[in-house]
């Protein structure tokens, strides 16, 4: 059990960044053994990460400074449940997507993850798997057997989010943006006093820029929304 957040924000003001400081402070009943977050800036990807729970993650007091040049905040973070070890925290990032990840792609061993999947991974964090096949496959389809929430973080300025029935995801719309949030009980605690609804299962919901929100659906056979 891990946490995700996303958040989209134009012309973020105090209280918007007092609203993700606490989304963050909230979320670590989700995972209290690492936190982590990217943010586009520039064009490009800024990711920072550590095994402390959110509440002692010192680059949230730093939030002003991450926002874009087109003066829109775009952000990811996680709150890291381990079941193993600390080396390998999220968001997990390449040149141009981060992402974060609540759920399980494999139970295999990394050892074995190149011959099973395909991919030579930099760590073992099974994460890793998702954002390598990005560029390859649609991971609603191609990792349906696993468990996912997931937003994706782009150099192109959009936030994609979605989810498949075995994990939540919510969706919080602000009066400028919107923040995404694990549970509905995260973004009550957080007191973000706005809509919250859950994202449904098996949709990309992807935020850009203007804050147009676009949705894809993707048909899955016998697929069961267990968070309902």
């Amino acid at each position: 059990m891990c946490a995700v957040i996303g958040a989209v924000i134009q012309k973020p003001t105090a209280a918007h960044f007092d609203m993700i400081r606490r989304v963050f402070h909230e979320s670590r009943i989700r995972g209290m053994h690492a936190t982590g977050l990217s943010y586009l800036k520039g064009g490009e990807i800024h990711t920072f990460k550590e095994p402390v729970p959110a509440d002692e993650f010192k680059q949230l007091d730093n939030l002003e400074e991450m926002v874009d040049d087109d003066g829109t905040l775009y952000l990811i973070g996680h709150c890291r449940y381990s079941t193993s070890d600390l080396l390998y925290n999220q968001p997990i990032a390449n040149a141009t997507t981060s992402i974060v990840h609540n759920g399980v792609i494999t139970q295999h061993d990394p050892a074995d993850w190149e011959v099973l999947h395909g991919y030579t991974c930099d760590g073992k964090n099974d994460t890793e798997l998702l954002l390598r096949s990005l560029e390859h496959y649609s991971p609603l389809e191609h990792w349906k057997d696993a468990s996912l929430a997931v937003c994706e973080l782009r150099t192109d300025r959009t936030i994609r989010a979605y989810r498949n029935g075995k994990r939540p995801l919510y969706l919080t719309v602000l009066d400028t943006g919107c923040i995404i949030t694990s549970t509905a009980n995260v973004a009550n605690r957080a007191n973000l006093n706005f809509a919250t609804a859950p994202l449904s299962m098996n949709i990309y919901h992807t935020i850009d820029s203007n804050l147009c929100h676009m949705l894809e659906k993707v048909e899955i056979e016998d697929a069961v929304d267990y968070q309902l």
